[in-house]
């Protein structure tokens, strides 16, 4: 099966906008529910600094979108569908690890 480049250029950008906890963290707030970044550094505990730089890489990966709301700007999901799939992946990751096949996997590294 021939996988075409622009399927693996999204799927690395899903995973570098996942590599990061802080990242996670904001994906799993918008999930819930849009947020102003000064709401999302307040409940995340990070400065707003931090945040802008975060959510900055996660609108290069097109994970989510800016919604302007008078002078403020809000920020969500930029499809609803990310909220399934990130409930998808943590589902899969959870029953992954508590089924782990391979014997040797804590040796090896593996699985």
């Amino acid at each position: 099966m021939l996988i075409a480049a622009p399927d693996i250029e999204m799927l690395t950008r899903f995973g570098r906008a996942l590599a990061d906890p802080i990242r996670c963290r904001i994906l799993l707030a918008l999930r819930e529910a849009p947020a102003y970044p000064a709401d999302l550094a307040d409940a995340l505990d990070i400065s707003r600094t931090r945040l802008s730089n975060h959510l900055a890489c996660l609108r290069d990966c097109g994970l989510v979108v800016t919604v302007p709301d008078g002078r403020r700007t809000r920020y969500e999901l930029a499809d609803e569908r990310l909220g399934h799939a990130l409930d998808d992946l943590r589902t899969v990751v959870v029953a992954v690890e508590t089924d782990r096949t391979c014997p040797d996997a804590d040796e090896r590294a593996c699985c």
